[in-house]
Order: structure tokens, then C-alpha cells, then sequence
């Protein structure tokens, strides 16, 4: 099983994340932060991982960011060598009035491009900017070239929400291991 468990504590924020890349979809997520909370089990329902995150802090902005530290410094670390991993991953999904496409490179290159196409200054307890930041600070940590773009829609929440489920899908592929190369770094070069 390709599992972590990582904990990052500071002046600021003390979190746990335990995450299992080939679980069946369990998300547990307790950040303060319902909006947050809500986009976790999203992400762990849709990718397939089972996430267990746990959050303390007196800063909402601080708590996203470091949640997404964690978790993508998880992720880093399940996967580890990348041996055998499809490595890329892509996936499209409506959700009401929107339609969010996302592609992602687990490559070793950290890149995020968003276009979310928010227009209110918050969603549910969340400021959209700090759901951006929370993408960005995710794929840092995880060293993964993430574009991640709603096509269209109205409403903010269906927006992230299907932004979410299109990450967790594209994800999802990515991970998985390709039969035919179980021993092979997906690189002409060689390493990841």
C-alpha cells in the first residue's frame, strides 16, 4: 500500500494528514473550516485515496494553506520513487451549471495554472483566494504540474466543487500503476 502520514506543526497550526493513494474513498476531514472539510472528502471520494486530515489554528488563511502543505507533501511521499505510475492524468466534469477541466504531471516539476473563474469573495467559511492559494501552496508541496480551469458556469460553489472532482479524477489516473512498467520511472530520462 503507498500510504503517509505527515505532521506539520508550527506557532501556527497544528495538523495531521494520513493519506492511503490506493484506498477506496474514505475522507476524514476535521480543519475548523466546512468548506474545507467538504472539498477534502470531495477530493478523497473522487481520487479514491483515503485522506484523514485533522487542523488546529486561529487563522483560517493559515489553516487552507497548511493543510495543502501537508497533504501534498503526502502525496510526495506515497508515491515515492513513481515507479510503475501512469504519472499523467486528465478529467473533465460538470456539475450543474459548470464544467471544470483539469490535467496534472506528477512529474517533479511544481507548477499550478488556475482559472477558476470566481467572482464572489467567499464560498460558504472559505475566501476564494485562499482556495486558490490552497491549489498553488498543494501543488508546490507535491511537486506536481497542476491546470486546473472552470470552463464555465454561475455559481462559485458548483464551480469548485466540480474543479475538485476533476483534480481527484485526474489524479486518480495518474497514480494508478500501468502493469506494463511496473518497474519503470515513467521518464526517458530515467527519474522523476
Amino acid at each position: 500500500m503507498r500510504k503517509a502520514k505527515v505532521e506539520r506543526k508550527t506557532t501556527e497550526v497544528d495538523i495531521t494528514v494520513k493519506l492511503n493513494i490506493d484506498g477506496e474513498g474514505e475522507g476524514k476531514a476535521e480543519t475548523g473550516i466546512k468548506f474545507l472539510d467538504h472539498l477534502l472528502i470531495t477530493l478523497a471520494k473522487h481520487s479514491l485515496f483515503n485522506i484523514t486530515v485533522k487542523a488546529k489554528g486561529e487563522l483560517k488563511h493559515h489553516v487552507c494553506e497548511d493543510v495543502a502543505l501537508t497533504l501534498g507533501e503526502a502525496l510526495q511521499k506515497a508515491i515515492a520513487e513513481k515507479k510503475g505510475i501512469r504519472r499523467f492524468g486528465s478529467a473533465y466534469v460538470p456539475m450543474d451549471d459548470s464544467l471544470a477541466r483539469a490535467a496534472v504531471d506528477l512529474g517533479g516539476r511544481a507548477y499550478a495554472s488556475l482559472d477558476l473563474k470566481l467572482s464572489q469573495p467567499q464560498i460558504e467559511d472559505l475566501k476564494t483566494e485562499d482556495i486558490e492559494h490552497f491549489f498553488n501552496s498543494l501543488a508546490q508541496a507535491s511537486k506536481t504540474n497542476l491546470h486546473l480551469a472552470v470552463l464555465y458556469g454561475t455559481n462559485d460553489h458548483h464551480k469548485i466543487e466540480a474543479a475538485v472532482k476533476a483534480f481527484a479524477l485526474a489524479l486518480r489516473e495518474a497514480v494508478t500503476l500501468e502493469s506494463r512498467a511496473m518497474s519503470e520511472i515513467p521518464s526517458a530520462k530515467g527519474v522523476l
